[in-house]
Order: C-alpha cells, then structure tokens, then sequence
C-alpha cells in the first residue's frame, strides 16, 4: 500500500512540471523475455578519470536510441496482440541503456546472462540446463559494444540480433556463432561507396574515419577497396570517438588542416555521428569551401549532425542507410504512447512492472526521458534503423514459434533455453508484413542500401532516395543537385584513368597520381596495377596501346600476291617458249640448223630450262625442310644442264676455228654420242657438289619473329654461304669458259652463227646474277625469294632469246636457209671472205 502511494505521489509530482512517465516503459513481464540494448544516453564523464567502478551516469538523452528502443516496444506489442505468431504466448522485454559505452553495456549484459529468478551468474561445468533470465537480446547498434557482448553471450549460445553492429569482424560464424544481424557489414558499405566514387570519376579523394570499431574496420575495408579500384586516397586520418581532452581538438584542428591542404572535392566519412558533429561544427566555423560528403549510413540521418547550425553549408552530402522500409502503425503507436504516458491510470501500472522487473539492480531507465514531448521526436519517427530493429524482433519471435511448435490453436507454454533458438536461427526464413527475410552463412540479413543524397529546401532537409545498392549501384544521377554553380558534379582527380594498354608514370610525392604512358609495341599492360608494360611471348605481337597479346600470322611469299602472279606469268610464258623450240627442234632434229646447234642437246638444255622454271616455284608459298633443303641444288643442277650442253658446243666451235691442227680424236669426243659423255660428266660433278651442299649444309627451315611487326617470317635460312658460292660458281665457270670460247672466235656462215649465240646467251647469265645480287640486297627480307625466281627467269629468257629464238624463227619462217646446199654456200660465201682479207 505504502509502494502505491509513492507511486501516485510520484506522478502527481511528474504531471505538475509536465513531466511523464516515458522512463517506465522498458520493462514488461511475459512468458519469455527479450533483453533490449539502446543507447538512450550518452556519457559525459571523463573515463580516464574514473578510479573506481561507480555507476556511470548518462546525463545527454540521445533521442534516436529511444526511437528504436519503442520500436522493439512496438513489435512486441503487435506480436502478443497476434493471432497467427506466438498465439497465447506473452512476450515480455527488459531495455537497457548502452549509453554508447562498453563500460556500461557489460551491466546489462550481465544481467541478462543472470539465472532466472536470481542476480547472480551461476558458474558450472555444463550449462546446457542453465536458465537464463532472458531467451534472446536484441542490440546493441555498435560494433564496439557487439564485439564485447557477442563474445559474452556466444559462451552461452544466446542468441543476439544487432540492427546495427555492422563490423566485418562480426561475420565470423566461429568466434562469434550467436550473433545475428539485420543490417549488412562494412565490406557491403565500402563497395557501394567504392562504386559510388566510380560513378561520378572521382578518384582524388580524403577518407576520414572515427576512431573507434566501426570507423577504423570501414576505414580500413574501404582503403583496400579503393586502391584496388584505382582510386587515390590523398589524406586518411582517424577522428577522436570523444573530444573529451583538449588535444583531441587539435587532431580535429589538424584533420581540417590536412583535407584542405590535399584539395580534394569529395570526403568520405565513414564514422559515428559525434565524431562527424565535431568535425562539421570546426569546418563550419573555418568558413572553408564547399565540399562533396559521402556519409556512412551511422550518420547520414543523425539528428546530431542534421542539427548542427548552417549545416547545409557544408556542400552535397550523398550517404547511404540500410534499406528497409516504413514499420506500419509505428507512428500511430507513439503518438497514442505519448497520450497515455500522461495519464494516472497506464503511468501507475508502468511503474508497477518497472519496479517488477527488479528495477533496484540496474536503477531507473532514461530517467531525462520523462520531459520529452511528441513534437520533439516525431520528425525521428521515420528513421530506417527502426525498421531494422523491428525485424530483429520479428526474427527471434518466429524463431521461438518454430521451437515451441506453435499452430494455428495455439502454443505450449513449455521452459525454452536460449540456446535451443541457436540451431533453428541459423537457416531462418520468415515473412514480415508480406517481405521476407533470410539469414545468411554469416548470421546476417543483407537487404542492402538506399542512397540518400541531402535536399535544402528554405532550409529544410530532406532526404531524397536516389538509389540503391546490394550487389552493384544503381542511381540516377539526374536527381542530385550538387553545391557548384551548374548544378555539375565537382571534379576531384588527380589523374584521368588509363585506357587499356597504358601504364602509370608517378607525379609528384603521391604514388596514386601519374601520367599516363602507352605501352610500346609488342608489349602489354598485364594488370591496371602495373608499372611496367610487360614484353609479349616471342610468338606472339600487341600494338601501340594494348591490353593483350595476338598470335602472330605466318608470312611468306603468297600466291596471290601481285609481283608473284607477275612473275608466274613470265614463267608460264617462258615456259611456253621453251616448250615449243622443244618441239620446233624436235620436228626438224635431222636439218642442218638443228645438228649445228647441237641436235638432241639442244632439246635436252631446253627441257632443262623447263624443269628449272618450274623449280622456281618453290620459291613461292610456305616453305618446309624438304623445299629448303631442295629449291636451291635443284635449279643449279637444271642449269648446269643447259650449259654443260653450251659448254660441248663452245669447245667445238674453238677447236674448229682456232685449234685446226687439234687431232679429230679430240673432236669426236665434243661431237656426236661421244658428246653426251662430257655433259654427263659436267653435270655429275655439280651434282656432287650439290649431293655435298645438301648435306653437309642444307637450307634450313627458320622463323623470324623480329622482322616484323605482327607476324612471323617463314623462310629458308642459308647455314652455309660458302658451300652456296662454289655449286653457284661452278655454273659460274662453265659459263665463263663458254664465252671466252665463242666471245673472239670467227664463225662461219653469217646466218647459223651458233657461236654469238652462245656469247649473248652467257652474257645473260652474268647480267642475270648481277640483276640478282642487286634485288637481293634491297629487297625486304618477305620478297627476297623473289631474288633468284626473276634472276633465273631473266636468264631463261635470255638463253631463249639470244640463241633458240633466232634459229625458230629460221625453222619456221625460212625453211629455205635450213637446207644442205644452202649452208655449203654461205660456209663458201665466208672462206672467200676471209681468203681476200
């Protein structure tokens, strides 16, 4: 009776300065109950300073942990008033300030971890029967405070289900296996800043985070990302979590110094909302440039910062928040809170379930909260976070469901340990106002960002989504008006981005600011990190300005190429002449014209010449080992055929004319059968020349990938210059023994003269390898085989045109020169020409 009359004394006192009883709402009994860990408050006492362990008192209301601790007020209260979740289950919740603290937060903690219906933590061997005062907690909101708790309540498998705690570290399902979250970790927040910079080409920027978890673990995860992406970060630091010593305002002091030194246009803050609130109020107070802000989700709609006098002086602020989405009926909900809370009836029941809950361990809940009005908080009361914290709620609830094996009639109101909700929690999926969630690999539920970008209108801020973010970016940029006086996006480069195919040339003192360089032909840039272009494998080529390396195509003398088609028709022609003063000889071998050009040798040098013509060809396509080893024996060998055949007629023609008194036994053997016999032996000795040349030193097949830019040049690579020098000038001499033989000699019978012919002939042969020493040295080294094919084509049709193509004109055209009687009486006609001089 006493503890009632205080109570309503209490109210009395309260509702006459206007005062509630908002600080009793944090405590209900139920037949499972949830711990809550908000930030109502915040510390304002020196910790360095503390030497015993007092109570730490949290004077400055912080307004938004209040918002989402009714938020988990609220989704309990529609979960007990639902008839498909939980039916005739009464959940009950006891929120505690974290004050932003891990000094404070172990309080609660504790007390949660406490055995049912006791204060103290019993220490045994197997808590697997262990009851602990609360089945699950939902909280804290930070990555500082979830670190120490999670490790805490891991050791007991109790499930925690943070809406904030957004810590990389925290996805390690084994140092951590019962801690849950409905928000996505820093990783997710630094690629979708990272892709952000992107959008907009900004690769010039300061990366600033509070030092603390959340800000050193984003920082650090965004620093790495950024790199890898080519973005250069001119200036990082660290601001103090709590400007509470004076050099804490210095490092702030400095901060500024530095980022306006650096010239960037855009600044990424990942960090809370304090350490942002103190660097904006310096930076205000500088009057510095407006700047780009890439706010982190802690403190983009932080009503601290939003607050914070001219704040929208400080340029754009583009952030993001964790998508979620309005929670339906919660506004409802506080405003009819904030109705009741004023009246005796619902205070005086508040106040009894409060003092229930044992409220002399832990003392009095967010006491400052009772001066709140609804005006104060209702522009708060659409924050993304709370929606994040309903979920929570939502989760554990769904889970206890399926533990307890619910159905549509109800359910067993049976003892639950908090660690049964562990196995089930893991692989969750459940709906929530007809969206569904499920938790990952990493005990989180990733339903990605919105991107907020900051809009003034006569200095009201509003938040304007303009896209979104879970696995890529997605925003429209149409929608951000930035602070320039376009409206454009600021530039804030240090370098423009390399194409493909370009390296990076360091300016200045940053590594991350360069020029950039083409890569050279036949080398590539590997990676976008390297330094150095990088050489292309010998069978392979790049261009100026490449990424990657090409095969290389084969090169050699094409059939189809214009000079080659040119060349094959002088040797189609050449070898159609040659063919038929074949046959022209053939049909008139027994007339005297023929027998004194030499008969049948004749006919066999033109074969030759035949046979030489179409090896030539080998000099064109793509050559292999045998061609090599082959075109170059085989054509010699052709023509010392013809001229073996010019060397029995040459040494004819002097032993007659100039060695009359010779013995005819000499002569029988340049004449008739027995003639056969010296260019048998002729050609047999430059046969084994070539029989040696060939296989002491062949040709052999090369590839040369120097000479050319993208491909390789197939060729025959000559071993020996030497061995090539003595086949070639074996035929050399024969044909220079040819000439002296027919060159001063006096022939008789002005129209059969066989001995100029042979002396035009041979002169042919030097000016045809005087024509192919001179196309050899300055040719490209593609058409030097072309060389020896017009070489040996202008010598073919100089042996045709000097000695077979005069006498086929006698045999066709003047049959009448071709007779017995008419060669006796120019061999007549001569010897008195000769008597009278």
């Amino acid at each position: 009776m006493a503890r009632v009359l205080l109570l309503y004394l209490t109210f009395g006192c309260s509702a006459a300065y206007g005062r509630t009883c908002m600080s009793a709402q944090f405590k209900k009994p139920g037949d499972y109950i949830l711990g809550g860990l908000f930030p109502f408050g915040m510390n304002t006492m020196n910790l360095s300073q503390r030497l015993e362990p007092t109570v730490v008192v949290c004077e400055r209301l912080y307004v938004t942990g209040l918002i989402w601790a009714l938020g988990m007020k609220f989704a309990i209260d529609k979960i007990n008033n639902s008839t498909s979740l939980l039916p005739g289950i009464k959940l009950g919740y006891e929120i505690y300030d974290t004050c932003l603290e891990p000094v404070v937060v172990m309080q609660p903690s504790l007390w949660f971890l406490a055995r049912e219906g006791s204060t103290g933590i019993g220490v045994t061997c197997n808590y697997t029967d262990y009851q602990t005062r609360v089945t699950a907690v939902i909280g804290p909101d930070l990555s500082d405070l979830a670190l120490i708790t999670a490790k805490l309540f891991s050791f007991f498998l109790m499930p925690q289900v943070s809406y904030g705690a957004s810590s990389e570290k925290l996805s390690s399902v084994e140092y951590y296996p019962s801690f849950f979250r409905t928000v996505p970790s820093d990783k997710s927040q630094a690629e979708a800043i990272v892709q952000l910079l992107d959008t907009f080409d900004w690769n010039w920027i300061a990366a600033i985070g509070s030092d603390n978890e959340y800000g050193r673990e984003g920082l650090g995860t965004f620093s790495s990302l950024a790199t890898a992406r080519g973005i250069c970060i001119a200036y990082e630091a660290l601001l103090p979590a709590e400007l509470s010593v004076p050099q804490d305002h210095k490092t702030v002091e400095t901060i500024i110094k530095h980022i306006n030194e650096t010239q960037v246009n855009v600044i990424v803050l990942f960090s809370l909302d304090r350490p942002v609130q103190a660097l904006l109020e310096k930076w205000l107070t500088h009057d510095l440039s407006q700047k780009v802000w890439i706010a982190s989700e802690a403190w983009v709609m932080s009503d601290i910062v939003t607050s914070i006098p001219n704040i929208q002086a400080i340029g754009t602020v583009i952030g993001f928040t964790v998508k979620g989405g309005q929670v339906p009926g919660f506004q409802d909900y506080v405003s009819d809170l904030f109705t009741s809370i004023q009246q005796e009836s619902f205070c005086q029941a508040s106040w009894e379930h409060s003092h229930e809950a044992d409220s002399s361990t832990l003392g009095l809940q967010c006491p400052q909260c009772d001066n709140l009005s609804l005006h104060q908080i209702s522009h708060l009361l659409e924050h993304q976070q709370i929606y994040a914290v309903y979920v929570a709620v939502y989760s554990v609830a769904h889970t206890l469901h399926q533990v307890l094996g619910c159905t549509a009639d109800g359910c067993p109101k049976a003892t639950v340990k908090s660690w049964q909700l562990l196995d089930i929690m893991q692989t969750l999926q459940f709906t929530v106002d007809n969206k569904s969630f499920q938790v990952d690999q990493f005990h989180s539920m990733n339903q990605g960002y919105e991107v907020m970008f900051w809009s003034w209108q006569k200095d009201r801020l509003q938040y304007i989504p303009v896209g979104d973010f879970r696995e890529s970016l997605h925003i429209n940029t149409a929608q951000i008006r930035f602070h320039t006086m376009d409206n454009k996006k600021p530039v804030s480069t240090c370098f423009q981005r390399c194409d493909p195919g370009q390296i990076k040339r360091v300016k200045g003192f940053h590594l991350c600011c360069y020029d950039c360089i083409d890569c050279e032909v036949n080398t590539y840039r590997h990676s976008p990190d390297d330094m150095f272009c990088v050489e292309c494998p010998e069978h392979q080529w790049s261009p100026v300005r490449s990424a990657k390396c090409y095969d290389r195509s084969e090169r050699y003398l094409f059939w189809d190429e214009p000079l080659v088609i040119g060349l094959l028709m002088l040797l189609l022609f050449a070898g159609v002449l040659t063919c038929l003063s074949a046959v022209l000889f053939l049909k008139n071998l027994n007339t005297p014209l023929v027998q004194a050009s030499g008969g049948a040798r004749s006919i066999f040098a033109l074969l030759c010449l035949l046979l030489m013509c179409l090896s030539l060809c080998l000099y064109i396509g793509k050559p292999s080992t045998t061609i090599c080893r082959a075109r170059s024996p085989l054509y010699v060998l052709c023509l010392c055929a013809c001229l073996a055949t010019f060397f029995v007629k040459s040494l004819e023609i002097v032993l007659l004319t100039e060695f009359t008194s010779c013995p005819k036994s000499a002569l029988l053997w340049l004449t008739q059968k027995r003639a056969w016999f010296v260019v048998a032996l002729v050609i047999l000795i430059e046969g084994l020349l070539c029989f040696w040349y060939s296989y002491s030193a062949p040709d052999t097949l090369a590839s040369n990938y120097k000479l050319l830019a993208s491909q390789v040049l197939i060729h025959c690579n000559v071993q020996s210059w030497l061995g090539l020098l003595v086949i070639h000038s074996y035929n050399g001499s024969l044909a220079f023994v040819c000439f002296l033989c027919t060159f001063m000699v006096q022939t008789p019978a002005k129209k059969y003269n066989v001995a100029r012919g042979i002396t035009f002939s041979m002169l042919t042969y030097f000016v045809a390898w005087i024509a192919f020493i001179a196309i050899y040295t300055s040719a490209m080294p593609v058409e030097k085989p072309v060389a020896p094919i017009i070489s040996m084509l202008l010598c073919t049709l100089g042996f045709l045109a000097s000695f077979y193509i005069p006498k086929c004109y006698i045999l066709w055209f003047k049959p009448e020169w071709n007779t017995v009687a008419y060669f006796q009486s120019s061999t007549e006609e001569v010897s008195r020409e000769k008597d009278s001089h």
